[in-house]
């Protein structure tokens, strides 16, 4: 793949994605990476080299970006990996259109930092979408498979309740075709019980 083919941005629904690594701390058992190249119809989104800031927002200058309903930070891989460089580049979407952007994260940054990371998203962060996965840590462990083991359930429990100080949206997500309805109802609970929303979304494969 040449670097001009490189996928850094692509749209999804009326959204603009942005794959900004391929690095992730977890493995996910139904990741879609394990079974195609790219997703929703796009071009392949595994990274030649990770694209610096200039060039992710040079990507994203190629679309009418007025023309769209959000920006979302989902590629092949954790955007948490690169936080830094990921929130320079919100912080260019903020100051350049009106967009809401959209963070989509296993939830793990604060294990990955060894602190607390979510205050830095206030003001460039519209919406955290975590993902959940299950109903208890004995399955998430199981299907998220993090590199972090038994710390990463209460880390991401805790970065979500964290994370409704300083975003104004912030949503738990599982799989429909992964959890049972009975494992969905009981995750909605939780999410109550941290103060956030569950959206059960749709298997991708």
């Amino acid at each position: 793949m040449s670097e001009k083919a490189m996928t850094i941005t692509y749209p999804v629904k009326n959204g603009i994605y942005v794959n900004m690594t391929n690095r992730c701390n977890c493995a996910c058992t139904f990741c879609i990476r394990f079974q195609n190249s790219g997703v929703y119809g796009s071009d392949p989104l595994w990274l030649e080299h990770e694209p610096t800031v200039e060039e992710t927002i040079a990507s994203l200058k190629t679309w009418n970006l007025a023309e769209k309903d959000e920006i979302v930070f989902c590629g092949y891989g954790e955007p948490t990996k690169r936080l830094e460089d990921l929130l320079e580049v919100a912080a260019w979407i903020k100051a350049n259109t009106s967009l809401p952007v959209r963070l989509n994260t296993n939830g793990l940054a604060c294990l990955e930092y060894g602190k607390d990371v979510t205050p830095l998203l206030a003001g460039k962060i519209d919406c955290v979408s975590i993902s959940l996965n299950a109903d208890t840590k004995e399955k998430y462990l199981a299907v998220t498979r993090p590199e972090f083991g038994e710390a990463a359930w209460e880390a991401m429990k805790t970065f979500a309740h964290e994370c409704t100080k300083h975003v104004p949206d912030v949503v738990m997500t599982v799989v429909d075709q992964v959890t049972t309805p009975e494992e969905q109802k009981n995750a909605a609970e939780l999410c109550r019980e941290l103060g956030v929303r569950l959206r059960v979304r749709e298997y991708v494969g």
